[in-house]
């Protein structure tokens, strides 16, 4: 029986998807709940797994082709078995079988070698297959460290490094922008243009959070079954100076200015088609270990291709951390509607001046980017020594006052 596979449903924010990548090839046996495809949206990657048992009977686009909510993109042939190929032919009845008459050529000429299996490429992206096909690499002799172990283009650059082909050819490449990162750069540019966006700095000293997390972890860990990390305590942070500070929780629509009676705090999170940043909801109601059980079920999800729309949509304002990739300092741009970033940095130790006394701390310098249509200076300053005053004093923020 032939079983349409469609693109899902896709909501109303998202007008049609991208192919891009095929993870079986028509011909191939698939199981149910095996995913045969990525489709890559504005912004999440959407996988389309099949419903039934067979084969892979035909694939109706190719990598690349935009498709359409509910289009059908392929076909299976439920309960079909795939094709084996056909077995060598038995020794003895080669033995019996009729031997022609010898040829008495004048000369043996030599035999030519049959020419190398062009190596399968079709289901890379763009950017890994031309990588393999101008550099003649067989992605089957490479470990892909991707998602579900397909090979991306930076295997097929270190495979090429680390002397599994020999070097001297200049390559250049020219790939369309994913989706996602065409969306990112659209955003990028809508804020850049949209908004009057200002960056004020403070720096954090990290001791007493550090102190508090090696007192607390084992037994936070064996309760909660999850690690005290760093994020949380910015979270809970961010969502109780938004309290006090609600000019910073709000957005700009037209000449109106919205208040949000809640913390819906959008977390960064890096993978590796770019930045995407699924929201945590109602933050100030929210424990630090569902804080961290939340931004932990995110990261593998990102990771994974799991995201769904809806965990993208929505947040009133935003933390990213660069100090994850060692950033010192940096102006995060804000992302509309929003109009607010808190950026988290790298922790250093430097000495400081405490109590008359020159003494080394665990340091970060955090920065606010803003809307300055609607956050004064001042209350952008006070929001930064908000969060200063928490993190260096986490008994109080456990304590909400």
């Amino acid at each position: 029986m032939a079983i349409e596979v469609k693109v899902p449903v896709l909501p109303e924010s998202v007008s049609d998807a991208t192919i891009a990548t095929w993870h079986k090839k028509a011909g191939d046996a698939v199981k149910r709940d095996e995913n045969l495809v990525d489709l890559e949206t504005d912004k999440v990657v959407l996988e389309v797994p099949s419903t039934v048992d067979g084969v892979l009977k035909e694939i109706r686009f190719d990598v690349g082709a935009t498709v359409n909510s509910e289009q059908v993109i392929a076909i299976i042939e439920e309960g079909a078995a795939a094709a084996t190929p056909a077995k060598a032919e038995p020794a003895a009845a080669k033995a019996d079988a009729p031997k022609p008459e010898a040829a008495k050529p004048a000369a043996a000429a030599p035999a030519k070698a049959a020419p190398a299996a062009k190596a399968d490429t079709s289901s890379l992206p763009p950017g890994a297959r031309f990588t393999a096909e101008t550099n003649n690499i067989n992605p089957a002799d490479v470990a892909g460290t991707g998602r579900r172990g397909a090979v991306t283009k930076e295997d097929l650059v270190n495979h090429m490094k680390s002397g599994g082909m020999a070097g001297g050819a200049r390559p250049e490449e020219r790939v369309p922008m994913t989706r996602i990162r065409t969306r990112i750069a659209e955003r990028l540019m809508q804020s850049k243009n949209s908004i009057a966006m200002l960056t004020s700095f403070n720096e954090v000293n990290l001791g007493k959070v550090m102190a508090m997390r090696k007192e607390l972890q084992e037994a936070f860990e064996k309760q909660n079954g999850i690690k005290l990390g760093f994020m949380s305590f910015f979270a809970k942070a961010a969502a109780e100076a938004l309290k006090r500070h609600p000019i910073v929780n709000a957005s700009v629509d037209g000449n109106d200015i919205i208040y949000h009676g809640y913390a819906d705090i959008s977390i960064a999170v890096s993978t590796d088609k770019g930045l995407v940043t699924p929201v945590l909801r109602n933050v100030e109601n929210m424990s630090f270990a569902d804080v961290e059980h939340a931004i932990a079920g995110y990261a593998k999800a990102a990771r994974e291709g799991g995201l769904k729309l809806e965990d993208l949509q929505g947040g009133t304002f935003t933390i990213t951390n660069g100090g994850t990739f060692g950033s010192l300092m940096s102006t995060p741009i804000v992302n509309p509607p929003q109009s607010a970033i808190l950026g988290m940095h790298a922790i250093k130790e430097r000495p400081i001046a405490e109590n008359g006394q020159v003494v080394v701390a665990p340091m970060m310098y955090i920065a606010l980017s803003y809307d300055h249509r609607i956050i004064d200076g001042k209350d952008a300053v006070l929001f930064l020594v908000d969060i200063k005053n928490q993190l260096e004093n986490p008994h109080r923020m456990l304590l909400g006052i």
